[in-house]
């Protein structure tokens, strides 16, 4: 399979396009928990507030966070904040710290100066282990239980009660502060930051802020962000399913057309090697197997390993104490991966046979209907086809038993993985070691990871399918075919008389022991009817095939105007060469395309006399339709007879130097021989004509008959020299035709 991979080449350019596009994808997606994480720890607990740092604070509230810094932490925040004062209504920056702090029009408060990313960075630790410092302190002063909660509990403090004791608290001794800080260090610095916020959140209250209205914004916000990736997320997956499917349908459409035109370049040797119902199946099955791959490939095997390996990375960002259930959730859809993976792998190969299998007997039993109806055996057929088609059943059952096993199972684990996720983060949640957000994220991002190896488990056993069907179609396209065309081709002459010779020539079929033509030498003349004639299996067929080259001679030469035709291209050989097969071939369509097949420039008149000169006008007008009437397929709704007439006429058309009709006439009655014969004379004129036939009647006028048996030619001359001179001859002649024919 990795050898058709030379077909992607054409739309690699698509191919990177739609694996960005699969990047933007997997990160929309893989945000989307952290959003969602936001509007629980922030929106929600946090009341919409981002920082522990508020943007401004009362004097009172400034003194008391103080109080539990350290020196550096004091000076650093004395840095960050400017006290604003009702009489600065001259500073320009007045007026918005007004509408948004309406305390400022009655009393002074320290407003930051400098609210950006990085002062909320440097800020934010400090407030939350000042705040985490003064719970722990506030312990150590042996409060009843009451006031200890409420030291915690910080949407119930009572800044008013924390002002009046904040004299009393500047006078604890330097130890209980130290103490204090190392308990606060202790502590989570999401932790941390949450319960400053509180105190925060109680600030803002003071000053008259709105914090309702803070959190209502904050959790539109988040959510309008959420809606947002979402929508960059499908419109990159319609993306992804729009590129993948015009690169999948190009690379199938190409395969189809190398595989084609590989199979229009194979002599009959290649074709004994497949059998028909097999390339028709490597043709469309396994072609179309590529096709889904390419497209699930695409959009699945190259996002799902994207969406886990980023999925492992942000849930490990979140916590990584909880990064063994990951590992233990992987390893088991591995574990299961593996077990299918190893039962249902042989039945995989084995599916594309059956299905050649099954389209072989169906195709013999279509095709053979008349036999089959007419010895009785519908029966027998059923059977036969009963016999392959449960065959087929039964290994695509065994292998969606093994998919349906598969699927409950993966639900379980991830089912089972969000329980223990649930169970250890709220255990987790009740230590204040996490947040009740991260825990819904990291959930969220265990489910993707789960789900991905869950696409990649799928894709993993359609895999092993494909790759039958690559290699089958590389096998295909693989074949050498054993007869080609010469690097430097000769040009045969463009004249009206050939002459065609066959010189020593002996042919031998691909792995037989012996010759089936011995030595053959002959030569066929312009404007001369050459005959064939020999019992059944004498080598007739064969030797008019090494003509147009749908077999290669073993040894000699077949020469067109002393010309070899290995020599020449097989399209200008076949150019010269007008074949009307022993079995009439004819296409889907109608008469006139049937016939235009010879030569597609024909008009009317050309179609019009190469049907009178075939017999053929008599059927043709009999329709309505006349030479548009239409033609079944094999042309099945038309007689034997007027197959071959239609054959006949269609290599009329062509106008070429040399005819061969392979027993042509065997369909025809003997008066539409004979006239058929007659007419055939005048038209062909300075032509070569070559005719194999099984009836001294067809041939007995040629100017010269060669008589094969087995393989060798033993007579050669015209009727009346061979009944004299050959033995061969005589025996067919004389079972053919009576004493009085044979005396004329």
């Amino acid at each position: 399979m990795i050898k058709l991979s030379r077909y992607l080449k054409p739309y690699l350019g698509v191919l990177f396009i739609t694996l960005a596009l699969l990047f933007v994808q997997a990160i929309s997606d893989l945000n989307l928990p952290n959003f969602m994480s936001d509007i629980v720890n922030v929106g929600i607990q946090q009341n919409g507030i981002e920082h522990a740092t508020p943007e401004a604070i009362s004097e009172d509230g400034y003194a008391l966070m103080t109080t539990f810094m350290t020196t550096a932490e004091k000076q650093t925040v004395s840095d960050s904040y400017l006290l604003m004062s009702p009489d600065d209504a001259t500073n320009p920056d007045y007026g918005a710290t007004v509408e948004k702090f309406p305390t400022l029009k009655t009393q002074s408060i320290y407003v930051l100066t400098n609210p950006n990313a990085e002062t909320f960075k440097t800020l934010d630790p400090i407030f939350g282990t000042a705040t985490w410092t003064f719970i722990n302190a506030m312990r150590s002063m042996d409060t009843s239980a009451a006031d200890a909660s409420a030291a915690e509990s910080a949407t119930d403090l009572d800044l008013d009660q924390l002002y009046q004791a904040l004299p009393m608290l500047t006078q604890l001794p330097p130890d209980t502060f130290d103490k204090a800080r190392e308990q606060a260090a202790q502590t989570p610095e999401s932790m941390q930051i949450q319960t400053a916020v509180q105190f925060t959140t109680q600030f803002y209250n003071e000053l008259g802020v709105d914090v309702g209205a803070i959190q209502t914004f904050y959790i539109l916000k988040i959510g309008a962000m959420m809606l947002l990736l979402s929508l960059i997320s499908i419109l990159a997956a319609i993306a992804v399913g729009f590129f993948s499917a015009r690169i999948a349908a190009g690379v199938s459409q190409s395969l189809r057309r190398d595989v084609f035109k590989k199979v229009q370049c194979f002599s009959n040797t290649e074709f004994d090697k497949f059998s028909t119902a097999s390339l028709i199946t490597r043709n469309t099955n396994d072609i179309t197997q590529i096709q889904t791959i390419l497209i699930m490939g695409i959009r699945i095997l190259c996002y799902s390993p994207i969406l886990a390996i980023g999925g492992i990375i942000m849930a490990l960002r979140r916590t990584t104490s909880m990064g063994w259930i990951i590992v233990v959730a992987v390893l088991a859809i591995m574990i299961i991966i593996g077990v299918v993976f190893t039962i249902a792998m042989p039945r995989f190969k084995l599916i594309q046979k059956l299905v050649d299998k099954l389209n072989l007997v169906t195709r013999e039993s279509l095709t053979g209907l008349m036999v089959v109806r007419a010895f009785g055996n519908q029966n027998f057929e059923e059977n036969r086809f009963d016999s392959v088609n449960k065959e087929t059943t039964a290994n695509n059952l065994f292998v969606n038993r093994a998919m349906v096993f598969m699927m409950p199972t993966m639900m379980f684990i991830m089912n089972g993985v969000t329980l223990l996720v649930v169970w250890v983060g709220a255990h987790q949640i009740a230590d204040s070691a996490m947040q009740v957000g991260d825990m819904m994220a990291f959930m969220q991002y265990t489910m993707q990871i789960i789900f991905s190896f869950l696409m990649m488990s799928m894709m993993f056993i359609m895999i092993p399918r494909a790759a039958v069907s690559g290699d089958r179609i590389q096998e295909v396209l693989a074949v050498k075919p054993s007869i080609v065309d010469p690097a430097e081709p000769k040009k045969l002459p463009m004249n009206e008389q050939t002459t065609l010779v066959f010189d020593h020539v002996s042919f031998r079929y691909e792995g037989a022991e012996e010759d089936v033509l011995h030595d053959i030498n002959f030569v066929a003349n312009p404007g001369e009817t050459t005959a064939f004639i020999g019992s059944t299996g004498s080598g007739k067929s064969t030797l008019i095939n090494l003509i147009p080259r749908f077999f290669d001679v073993t040894s000699g030469t077949v020469k067109i105007d002393d010309i070899d035709i290995r020599e020449v291209t097989q399209h200008d050989l076949r150019e010269k060469i007008g074949y009307i097969p022993q079995k009439g071939v004819l296409f889907s369509g109608t008469v006139a395309s049937n016939l235009k097949y010879g030569d597609q420039l024909a008009n009317e008149e050309d179609l019009a006399i190469a049907t009178q000169v075939a017999q053929a006008t008599e059927f043709i007008k009999s329709s309505p339709d006349g030479f548009e009437r239409e033609i079944a397929q094999g042309g099945s709704n038309v007689s034997g007879g007027q197959k071959q007439r239609l054959s006949i006429a269609r290599a009329l058309v062509r106008k070429p130097d040399i005819y061969i009709f392979d027993d042509s006439f065997s369909a025809l009655d003997y008066k539409t021989d004979i006239t058929l014969r007659r007419a055939l004379k005048e038209y062909t004129g300075n032509s070569t004509v070559l005719i194999v036939a099984q009836r001294i009647n067809t041939i007995m006028h040629a100017e010269k008959i060669i008589v094969l048996d087995h393989g060798r030619v033993v007579g050669k001359g015209t009727h009346n020299e061979l009944l004299k001179t050959c033995t061969t001859y005589q025996e067919i002649a004389s079972s053919q035709l009576s004493e009085e024919e044979l005396n004329i």
